[in-house]
């Protein structure tokens, strides 16, 4: 028979004693103990007859899959050229930021390609879904819904259904009867998760899983969550913008530089397939402060505004507010302009904001954000038909970057006509049209070329 043994699980990283602890030994948290009950089944000591011998690499014969296109063009870039069948793909985001809306979207138009799809909801009613789906016009006899919570009856619709790509909304909603513990734990969303993507994978269906995040931004549960699963893909943006971002941070199958754009409407989620335009479209003309950036996300190229204002602190201690750039690379760029450059800055506050919502990390933004806030404190503006991109070390040297052709053929296609990059990105750089190429080597430099 089946015994029941009792744990306490920490709810953060999913650390287990035999004891209740105040604080757990690996994450630090406290207060993060639960108890769990698990059922332990006698296991059998039958050997498997199917295990294939270890044999080398280079004699491995690869199957070619081919990538089955969800018919949304953004979220089949972020994929990686679309889904793997057999693949585990799991969404995290805000709730209330489109994560179900851009799934039943996805389902919806593989079902009309001809795909049976099954949507799992462990969250709404079945008559909820209907409704979305009329709004999303996502309604196909190709896409069965299931309102169920068991993974052991989600497992056995599987089985039935034979589907051709499964999603599971969400995975803190369904439970397994191994685990007396409840919804949402540590211990039913690992092993929840593991059963689930275990039997779509035996049928090659690509799964997706919804995941519920922490206040911290985190998908909820335990770390290997992330571990078990091929891809995952976060859902950004900011409740007051109507720009939805989708970025991957792992890809077994794909690049994790990539990301998609899209803009929340009435009718659902459509694709933005040109951000550039769309971020720039309200910027300010002669405003001091404003800067124009260029990305590089992936394969795509992004050219984004960021914009600063540094005024007289009125405290003893200045303030530092960043929004869509790191904070420590904003203030390391406050201490190299002014060592380097003579502008004091100790005794000001800096406010630096990526319009948009955008949120950009590569050491390519270094010289435009460097700009930004030099504009404002000279309150001199910006040439509007000017973008700027260059690495800044703590030296003041303007280091080169990479892929400099897509970031001056972005903005050539846009309109800017002169382009300020690093000096060493000059050598073999061909001129698009007749944009105005500055090449510069140093901070110094760069402040005499940005007015």
């Amino acid at each position: 028979m089946a015994k029941t043994r009792t744990i306490y699980s920490c709810q953060s990283c999913g650390h287990t004693s035999h004891k209740w602890l105040g604080k757990c030994p690996d994450c630090g948290g406290w207060n993060s103990f639960v108890e769990e009950k698990v059922v332990e089944e006698k296991k059998s000591g039958r050997v498997r007859d199917n295990v294939e011998s270890p044999q080398p690499i280079s004699r491995l014969v690869m199957a070619e899959e081919d990538r089955v296109k969800t018919g949304i063009a953004e979220l089949d870039r972020v994929l990686g050229g679309g889904l793997v069948p057999g693949s585990a793909v799991l969404i995290g985001g805000d709730p209330g930021i489109g994560k179900s809306t851009l799934l039943l979207q996805a389902t919806g138009m593989l079902a009309e390609s001809g795909v049976k799809v099954l949507y799992v909801t462990g969250e709404e009613s079945m008559r909820q879904i209907r409704l979305r789906g009329e709004r999303l016009k996502a309604l196909s006899d190709g896409l069965l819904v299931y309102s169920e919570t068991s993974v052991e009856r989600i497992i056995d619709a599987i089985k039935e259904i034979k589907p051709g790509a499964i999603v599971i909304d969400s995975i803190q909603a369904v439970y397994t009867e191994a685990f007396e513990s409840s919804p949402g734990s540590v211990s039913q969303i690992r092993e929840s998760a593991a059963r689930l993507i275990a039997h779509a994978k035996s049928f090659g269906a690509p799964v997706f899983l919804v995941g519920h995040v922490t206040k911290d931004g985190a998908i909820a549960g335990p770390k290997v969550l992330e571990h078990m699963v091929d891809t995952v893909l976060y859902f950004e943006g900011e409740r007051g913008h109507a720009f939805r971002i989708l970025r991957a941070v792992k890809n077994r199958y794909g690049s994790v530089m990539e990301i998609g754009v899209f803009e929340m409407k009435d009718k659902g989620l459509v694709e933005v397939s040109n951000p550039s335009e769309i971020f720039l479209a309200e910027r300010p003309r002669d405003s001091s402060g404003s800067a124009v950036v260029s990305s590089l996300e992936g394969t795509r190229t992004i050219l984004v505004e960021v914009q600063s204002l540094v005024c007289p602190t009125l405290f003893g201690m200045p303030r530092r507010t960043v929004v869509g750039v790191d904070y420590n690379k904003v203030i390391l760029l406050a201490a190299v302009l002014e060592k380097k450059a003579g502008i004091a800055l100790a005794n000001h506050d800096i406010f630096i904001k990526v319009a948009g919502g955008m949120r950009l990390d590569e050491p390519a933004i270094d010289l435009g954000v460097l700009a930004s806030m030099t504009s404002n404190f000279l309150d001199k503006p910006i040439d509007p038909s000017t973008v700027i991109f260059g690495e800044v070390g703590l030296a003041g040297e303007v280091r080169a970057i990479s892929q400099v052709e897509p970031r001056v053929r972005e903005a050539s296609k846009l309109g800017f006509q002169r382009c300020i990059l690093p000096k060493d990105n000059l050598k073999g750089l061909k001129k698009p049209g007749d944009m105005k190429l500055d090449g510069v080597s140093n901070i110094k430099e760069a402040i005499e070329k940005f007015f």
